[in-house]
């Protein structure tokens, strides 16, 4: 086994697999849900943040990774305060097809979880609210 600096361990006699490297990529925690915002329109780090709900060191780590191999880019815009703001590139943008094939398994796959059932009120507590 070898690391590669993006791709992570792989063994050292296999060629180059693209799924591989796609889901070593892709499984990070957090990178779909910032794909996923971004395919929307670019946004502001702090925007981008409360969308995904990821603390802002690692949305860092994520956005770096994400422009180092070509799925985000980074603008900064000449304002006071400086801004940036994160878009998709090409290829990023190509991921909506990636998605929309999890949209498609998760409906048809997945069942949504049922509501949570509300508290029980008898008894004693009821009759404290009923004065």
């Amino acid at each position: 086994m070898y690391h590669d600096r993006y791709l992570g361990p792989m063994p050292r006699d296999a060629a180059f697999c693209p799924v591989y490297a796609s889901i070593e990529l892709l499984q990070e925690k957090w990178t779909l849900h910032i794909i996923r915002a971004l395919l929307e329109g670019p946004e502001g780090f702090n925007e981008l943040g409360r969308t995904v709900g990821a603390n802002p060191s690692t949305l860092v780590q994520r956005l770096d990774r994400l422009e180092q191999v070509g799925i985000v880019e980074r603008t900064v815009h000449s304002v006071m305060p400086p801004r940036t703001s994160y878009g998709l590139t090409p290829a990023g943008i190509a991921l909506q097809d990636v998605i929309d094939a999890v949209d498609r398994w998760g409906t048809t796959h997945l069942k949504a979880p049922p509501a949570p059932k509300r508290p029980h009120r008898s008894g004693a507590n009821a009759l404290q609210r009923a004065q």
